[in-house]
């Protein structure tokens, strides 16, 4: 899932500009947009809403309609969360407002932004609009474990699957009690050979008997302490070629795709090959 996040001042346009992002993209996959309230919304519906559930003491609610649309009320949901959640269902997400989120961002009128910023402008006419979605879509998807399993259950050899293996990479807080912790990493790849390389890694392990479909991800950047990294998923006819795929194809990972990772602790930071 493409993420793109909308920022700047009130009067700049970011709610005409979601709509002209949303309207656009709906044409290449399915989109979510995500606003940042500084209120919860009013959601009364003549006192048949969720408000006595949450008063009760549920955490969440969500009402159901006949004709399968939702809403849901709730409290203590991130930014993260709610982007992990859409990821396996949605090939793009527009969020509008969170200036500090580390995500590809535009920024209208000279506000700041805590991710890589695709484009400036004073307000949303000013944006050049296909050099942005160009630059949309040239970053790194936001991936989790369950769109990969997703993706790779919509193979079309996917009936003739019995077993799904996966493997998860996190940070490490530390590899003893005595360690100094990791407070978080940081990840560059080489661009375009790492992309080759992982896209040779994968034909190579779906080559294999019995192996339908392979997906992989490693996540750039800076990941904190229990974040994950990296994920390794295999579709296989029999567990057996599940599991071995999964083995081979994170340690090739490791050994043949150009990443250089940073580790920052409460005390030091270092590059790990310099170690």
């Amino acid at each position: 899932m493409q993420v793109l996040g909308v920022v700047g001042p009130s009067n700049c346009g970011k709610t005409t500009l979601v709509e002209r992002l949303a309207s656009a993209l709906a044409d290449r996959g399915r989109v979510a947009t995500i606003k940042h309230c500084t209120h919860e919304p009013d959601l009364d519906t003549d006192g048949k809403d969720t408000t006595r559930h949450r008063t009760a003491g549920a955490d969440a609610t969500f009402g159901l309609t006949d004709d399968a649309g939702w809403f849901a009320t709730g409290a203590d949901r991130s930014l993260q969360e709610t982007l992990d959640d859409l990821a396996p269902e949605y090939d793009y997400a527009i969020v509008e407002g969170y200036s500090d989120a580390r995500i590809p961002q535009v920024a209208l009128g000279g506000r700041e932004a805590g991710g890589d910023v695709l484009l400036e402008a004073e307000e949303a006419d000013a944006v050049d609009f296909e050099e942005l979605l160009a630059a949309l879509e040239a970053t790194d998807p936001h991936e989790t474990l369950e769109s990969l399993i997703a993706e790779v259950e919509a193979s079309e050899s996917a009936d003739r699957a019995g077993a799904i293996a996966t493997f998860t990479g996190r940070v490490r807080t530390r590899d003893g009690p005595d360690d100094e912790p990791t407070e978080r990493l940081e990840f560059e790849r080489y661009d375009g050979l790492a992309d080759d390389r992982m896209a040779a890694l994968r034909s190579d392990l779906e080559a294999r008997d019995d192996v339908q479909a392979v997906a992989l991800h490693h996540r750039t950047g800076v990941l904190e302490a229990g974040e994950h990294i990296v994920f390794v998923v295999v579709l296989a006819g029999h567990r057996r070629s599940a599991f071995r795929a999964v083995e081979d194809g994170i340690d090739r990972l490791k050994e043949e795709v150009p990443l250089f990772k940073k580790e920052v602790t409460v005390d030091d930071e270092y590059w790990r090959h310099e170690t």
